[in-house]
C-alpha cells in the first residue's frame, strides 16, 4: 500500500539542496549554536514530535541548546527522499531516518526558500512500527 514517491525531475536541484540540510538540527556543518538554529527556522516554526506532541520554536531551540552544550554521539542514516512543491518557493521534503541503527522515523519538513536562504517552516517525525 506504499505510495509511489517520485520527485518531479524539475525539482532534482531543490531535492539535492534539501537533502544536504536533513536531518534538520543534526548537521554540525550548518551550525550547532542557538543563533544557527534560529537562522534555520522561520519565526513561526513549530513541529510535531514522534510522541505526537506539538512543540513551539522556542521549546525546540531550548532543547537544541541543551543537546549541544556537550559533545554527544549522533549516528544516523537517511533514505527514501522525496520532494514536492507546495507553492512558490515552498517545498515538502519527506524521508526515513534511522538513528543509532534502531529508531526508525518517517520525517516531513516543509521548507521555504527566502532571500536569506532555506528556512524550515514545519517539521514532523513519526515512529515506524515494523510489523
Amino acid at each position: 500500500m506504499e505510495p509511489s514517491l517520485i520527485t518531479d525531475p524539475a525539482l532534482v536541484g531543490v531535492l539535492d539542496q534539501l537533502i544536504g540540510r536533513e536531518p534538520i538540527f543534526h548537521r554540525p556543518e550548518l551550525g550547532t549554536g542557538r543563533s544557527d538554529f534560529e537562522n534555520m527556522t522561520l519565526t513561526d516554526f513549530w513541529e510535531v514530535g514522534a510522541s505526537g506532541r506539538r512543540y513551539s520554536r522556542e521549546f525546540v531551540l531550548d532543547e537544541l541548546e541543551k543537546r549541544h552544550r556537550q559533545p554527544h554521539a549522533d549516528v544516523w542514516e537517511t533514505s527514501g527522499f522525496h520532494c514536492r512543491r507546495l507553492a512558490q518557493d515552498v517545498y515538502l521534503l519527506t524521508y526515513t531516518l534511522l538513528q543509532n541503527k534502531e529508531r526508525k522515523t518517517r520525517r516531513s519538513t516543509i521548507w521555504q526558500h527566502t532571500p536569506a536562504g532555506w528556512k524550515i517552516v514545519y517539521h514532523q517525525g513519526t515512529i515506524v512500527q515494523d510489523a
